[in-house]
Order: C-alpha cells, then sequence, then structure tokens
C-alpha cells in the first residue's frame, strides 16, 4: 500500500520477533529499582513506522526505543529514550521529485489579467530552481535522489506568440516555445492534440527546433509510418518514440506516451494512424517490464484527469500518471494559487490500477501558471510507498509575492523580448476605430448545464453571437472573392465551428476599437478557407452535427452565415462515426431557409433542389468535429480564416467589405435571428 507522508497512522506489529520485543518491554517495564540512574525502570517501546516517518528507516519498518523510566510513569516517554534499534526496514530504492507541466499552449507572455504572474521566462527560472532543490543533498537520509521533467503535451497553441514563432523559424532560427523549452532540457514530452493543429510537418518543425535537448516526444498509440521522410527519421532517431527510458539516480525509470484517440476529430493529424490507448499503452509497459525496468511513468494527452483514471483502472504496471488537456487545478490546503484560482480536488488524486495497485495521478492548470511538483518513495522493487506531503503545484510569481521567481535572462532575452514585440505590433494595427464600432464581440466559449439544459454564458458554443456572425460572413465574403480563380462554384452560405474561436471574451470594440491582434486571438488556428458543395439532404446532416451535442457544450456547434435555421432539443440528436458515417440520423433541424428565401429544409423535410456550395474551413471540410462531409472534394482557396477576418473587415465597401466598421443593425450584440431554438 502507498503511503502519504507520516500523519496519524495505526500501527500493527510485523513478526514474531516484534511480538518478542513487546513481551521483553513488558518484563522490564515491570522490574522494580532504588532511586537513582541504576534504579529505575528500564523500559522498551516498538513503533510501527509507515514509509516517511522515520529517516533512519525511509521506506518502513519496526523501530524499538529503549530508555529509562526517570518520571516514574511507567511509560517511556520520548525525552527518556536514550537508544533506537530498527527492525525489519524497507529498503528504499529512489526518492524521486518529478515536476511537470501540461497545455502551455505558448502562453509565453505573463498573464494579462494578473501580470506577476506566469510568462517563460519566470517558468523557466521556477523549473531550474525545483531541479536543483530537488537535487540537494539531504542530510537526513541515505537514499538516493534524482529528478525528472516532463510535459503531458499541448506545448503550443494558434496565435499571436505561436504565429511569431513560426516567422522565427522560417527566417532560420527556432521556435520561440521550442527555445524556451530546450533551455529547461525536459527528460520526455508527451504529444498533444494541439500538436497538430497546423499539420504534421509544423509538428516535425517544432520537434527539430529542440535541438540541444533533444528530448523525445512519447506516444504509444500514434503511428507514422505513413507520414513524409522527415517525421519517419525522427523516429528512427528516437526523436519520436512510443516511450524512453531515462536514468537518474543511478535508477531506470521508464516513460510511455499516449495521445487521445480524438485527435482526428479535433486536430489536423493529416496521415498519422491513431491507435486505441489502452492496448497500445498496456504494449509498451509490458515491454519495459519485460527488460526489466520496474518504475513506469504514464504521461499522457487525453482530456481530462478522469480519462486517465479509468484508463488506469484496466492497466497494470503504471507506477504514476502525469495527466494534460483538463487544465484541472489540483491543489492541497497550503498551495498557493493564482488569485482566482480554487482546487478542483487534492494533489495527487489516488487512482487504482486492473491490480488494485494505488496510482498517483498529476495534473496542472496551463499556460505556464504552474509547475507540479510530485515527490515520492520507490522499495527495491519499484512500487511507490510513499507520496510526501510537500507534493503539490508550484505557481509561477514574480513581483512583490511572497515565493516570487526573477525571470530567467536568457528566456527573457531569446523568447519573451522579441515575442512582447510582435504582439505590440500587432496590438497597435487597429483595423477598427473605437468611433467606427457601435458593438461590442462576444466570442466567449459560453457555458451550459446538460440536464436541465440550461444556458449559463451566452457563447459560440451555444448560440448565435455577433462575433460568430462576422467570422461565418468573413468565410463566405472570402469564398465568394476567391471561388472563380480557383475554378470553384460560388458558395452561398458559410459555416463555422464554435470551437475554432478561442478567444473566450467579449472584447470591447465600442470603446476600445478591434486590433489585428484581437483577429488572431479570435481565430488562431491554421485553417484555410475551404469551398465544399453538398447534397441537400447532406446539408441538412451538417447542421444536424451541428446542434447534436449543444447539452455539453460542444465545438461543433456553428456559426453560420447566408442562411437561417431553427432547431428542437427535443428532437433525436445525430450520432455519426469519426469517419462521418451515420449511426443515428438527427431529427433536430426543424426549418433551414437560404438568404434569397429558398427553403432547404421545411418541418424537418429536405426540400428538392440544388446542391448547396459552402464556405467553411478545412478542418471541418476533412471531418473534424465529426462533420459529415465524408471526403466530399473540396478547394481551399489558400487563405486562412484569420486572414479571411482581417481581409473582410479592412476591404472597401465597394468589394462587400465592412470598411472598417462595424454597426449595431449589422452586428447587433445579441445576434440577428440566424438560428433560433425553439424547443417547447
Amino acid at each position: 500500500m502507498m503511503h502519504r507522508a507520516a500523519k496519524d497512522r495505526k500501527t500493527t506489529l510485523r513478526s514474531s520477533f516484534a511480538v518478542a520485543i513487546v513481551g521483553l518491554a513488558v518484563f522490564l517495564s515491570g522490574c522494580e529499582g532504588d532511586d537513582g540512574d541504576n534504579g529505575f525502570n528500564s523500559l522498551v517501546s516498538v513503533r510501527d513506522l509507515s514509509p516517511g516517518d522515520d529517516s533512519a528507516c525511509p521506506g518502513g519498518g519496526i523501530a524499538v526505543d529503549s530508555g529509562l523510566d526517570r518520571n516514574r510513569n511507567n511509560v517511556l516517554d520520548p525525552d527518556e529514550v536514550t537508544d533506537t534499534s530498527y527492525l525489519e526496514c524497507v529498503e528504499a530504492d529512489l526518492a524521486l521529485t518529478l515536476l511537470h507541466i501540461n497545455d502551455g499552449e505558448s502562453k509565453l507572455l505573463a498573464n494579462d489579467d494578473n501580470p506577476d504572474f506566469g510568462g517563460a521566462d519566470r517558468f523557466a527560472s521556477l523549473m531550474l530552481k525545483l531541479k536543483d532543490e530537488a537535487l540537494a543533498d539531504d542530510p537526513d537520509s541515505d537514499t538516493p535522489r534524482g529528478v525528472l521533467t516532463v510535459t503531458s503535451g499541448d506545448n503550443t497553441l494558434a496565435g499571436p506568440e505561436l504565429t511569431a514563432g513560426f516567422e522565427n523559424h522560417d527566417a532560420g532560427n527556432q521556435i520561440y516555445d521550442a527555445i524556451a523549452l530546450d533551455y529547461i532540457r525536459f527528460d520526455a514530452m508527451a504529444i498533444g492534440n494541439h500538436d497538430f493543429d497546423f499539420g504534421p510537418d509544423r509538428f516535425a518543425d517544432f520537434v527539430g527546433d529542440l535541438v540541444n535537448s533533444q528530448v523525445p516526444f512519447l506516444s504509444a498509440n500514434l503511428d507514422f509510418s505513413n507520414e513524409t521522410a522527415e517525421l519517419q527519421g525522427l523516429v528512427a532517431s528516437g526523436r519520436i518514440a512510443k516511450s524512453v527510458i531515462v536514468e537518474t539516480a543511478g535508477e531506470q525509470v521508464g516513460i510511455v506516451g499516449a495521445t487521445t484517440e480524438a485527435l482526428s476529430n479535433i486536430s489536423s493529424p493529416r496521415d498519422v494512424i491513431i491507435n486505441d490507448v489502452e492496448t497500445s499503452v498496456q504494449a509498451e509497459v509490458d515491454a519495459l517490464l519485460a527488460a526489466g525496468i520496474d518504475k513506469i511513468i504514464l504521461i499522457s494527452h487525453l482530456q481530462n484527469v478522469d480519462e486517465d483514471i479509468a484508463l488506469i483502472a484496466n492497466l497494470t504496471g503504471i507506477d504514476i500518471a502525469v495527466a494534460g488537456g483538463g487544465d484541472e487545478v489540483l491543489a492541497n490546503d497550503d498551495d498557493l494559487l493564482l488569485p482566482g484560482d480554487t482546487p478542483q480536488r487534492e494533489y495527487p488524486i489516488i487512482a487504482v490500477d486492473s491490480d488494485g495497485r494505488e496510482v498517483p495521478v498529476v495534473t496542472t492548470a496551463g499556460n505556464y501558471d504552474y509547475v507540479g511538483r510530485l515527490e515520492v518513495l520507490f522499495d527495491a522493487e519499484g512500487e511507490v510507498i510513499l507520496v510526501d506531503e510537500d507534493s503539490g503545484p508550484v505557481r509561477v510569481a514574480g513581483g512583490a509575492e511572497p515565493d516570487a521567481v526573477e525571470p530567467d535572462p536568457v528566456v527573457s532575452a531569446q523568447v519573451v523580448q522579441p515575442v512582447e514585440t510582435f504582439v505590440a505590433d500587432q496590438a497597435s494595427n487597429v483595423i477598427v476605430e473605437a468611433g467606427s464600432c457601435e458593438v461590442d464581440l462576444n466570442g466567449l466559449r459560453g457555458g451550459v448545464n446538460e440536464n436541465p439544459f440550461e444556458i449559463t454564458e451566452v457563447g459560440v458554443r451555444n448560440t448565435e453571437t455577433n462575433e460568430g456572425n462576422l467570422i461565418a460572413d468573413a468565410l463566405l465574403w472570402q469564398g465568394q472573392r476567391l471561388a472563380a480563380d480557383f475554378g470553384a462554384p460560388n458558395p452561398v452560405v458559410g459555416i463555422q465551428n464554435g470551437g475554432g474561436i478561442r478567444n473566450d471574451s467579449v472584447i470591447p470594440c465600442s470603446t476600445e476599437g478591434l486590433t489585428e491582434l484581437d483577429t488572431f486571438n479570435m481565430v488562431p488556428f491554421s485553417n484555410f478557407v475551404t469551398i465544399i458543395s453538398i447534397s441537400r439532404q447532406q446539408f441538412k446532416e451538417v447542421m444536424e452535427n451541428a446542434v447534436s451535442a449543444i447539452e455539453s457544450g460542444s465545438g461543433r456547434f456553428a456559426q453560420v452565415a447566408g442562411f437561417s435555421f431553427t432547431y428542437d432539443r427535443n428532437g433525436t440528436a445525430r450520432v455519426g462515426e469519426d469517419d462521418g458515417a451515420e449511426v443515428t440520423p438527427g431529427t433536430r433541424i426543424v426549418d433551414l431557409t437560404l438568404e434569397d428565401g429558398t427553403p432547404v429544409v421545411v418541418g424537418g423535410v429536405v426540400q428538392p433542389g440544388p446542391d448547396i456550395t459552402v464556405a467553411t474551413i478545412d478542418f471541418l471540410a476533412r471531418g473534424g468535429d465529426q462533420y459529415p462531409y465524408r471526403d466530399a472534394p473540396f478547394t481551399s482557396v489558400g487563405v486562412s480564416y484569420q486572414a479571411a477576418v482581417f481581409n473582410y473587415i479592412t476591404a472597401p465597401a465597394a468589394e462587400g467589405g465592412l470598411e472598417g466598421a462595424l454597426s449595431a443593425a449589422d452586428y447587433p450584440e445579441g445576434g440577428e435571428g440566424r438560428l433560433a431554438d425553439i424547443t417547447p
């Protein structure tokens, strides 16, 4: 059984020898003597030690205390102990400090709302400090001390910081995220879904840019055999692998990676093969165990910590799990957190594997706001026998905070300062002056209660918003402007998934205007405007998918242009396969009408007529968010959706653009009735 650091514990005797010692203690405690040093009763007491109770027996065992009962109370008090012997001490093989992060997501600059927290330069400084502390000698223990540093994926995320990094890479330098992480020298990195947002080629760029550390990127369930020679070369060299063996304090530790099976639906992995996580991870763990590696860490990027807990229940051989993808705040009562953060659960969460073994599971909030620090004790059989009470999140703080660290000067000069300059340039490029903007733009993610259904926050994943309308209009406008140049039919509708809108804020356009930086924050991914033609029946399927998971606040919810529709949540929610194949037809779409008044769906029935040509993004055209285009041919017009928004807003009115003005008539803050929930 794994223990936490010493608290209140029940004790049990472990051997007949211990019983004999107890008998001797009783015998001696019953002897009467004269006053004076040689006349006091001699007493012996036996203590059962849990791991961590005593540095002389760190793995637990039995302590035998002896001394004279000087106060004559027939109890050996702590100040009367003159000698301690140890029996059955469990050998402590390794005291390991695991420093971990997840979901850094290119948040290289300090927090906008809390500038005294976060930032890649402070983060690097804290990581190096914690590394040094972990390896410092402990005068009270002879147990070898080791340290490992890992990330659980999503090191990058589309936005101005990553755009700056790509421009730096294309100029012959390193991506800024890679510079910061390379400087820290991680031991292993899990592969996350956002690592493929710009396709496998950009992922390869990122891996290759960690030139100094040569850190391996891990996923047991991803297969790159159908990918480019560059990616296969990274696999051959070990830079992309299923697992890695790392040595610390003379001990070998296996680290296994895993990536969400939903990868193809939420990112752009191209020809990367995605295998079953459970089977793949167990096979890799078994291979490590067969090679004599008995200390094994799982670093996974699923979508939340509960997925890791469920996974571990079906696995065996994992000793520690580091989860990514969920940004959960795990903390204990005395942990310092960022202002506004509250613990969602304790650190660590204890999961149970298929053999009944306890496995500590950890994660942190992302954006370089915390370093997770898990301190454990392994016994000689490779079992975690103790989680130290000092384990927990360590916040990245600066300024006048009591736990402040100074920014690392190297990361500050090579990463933070050039990114700040890039972002400042974008922020200074005002594309809509405050005086030309009559509305604020709602790009909030939005919130819902599933049962009973309730919209708790209006946003792009649950209803029409004016920002969503603006983005969908931009897709349609850009598609119409370029269709003929690419030999594509002219689109009549535009569709943008709410999950591709990322600012999660209301932009105060009416008072502060709109900048180029705002457009990157709104639509930051490498999604390109795409034209695709489908039948009316398939178009209805597309829209059924768009409203099929509204109860969970799914990113598939659609913002639209060129048509309006009504839906009823009492209808059957469409269920589809990842490839778009329909399992259960949806019956939620009631009416759908094109902007020119043409009915496409009336009373749930598709009306006969020509195909519908859609302007959307290539992520959806390829089946992302389970949009059922089913490999229909499409044409990319070579413009990102961010560029489309920028172009539409700045283009002159003579070209159908907004000419730097946003009116309340065109984009009312409550939307303009493009969609309506008519559920009774």
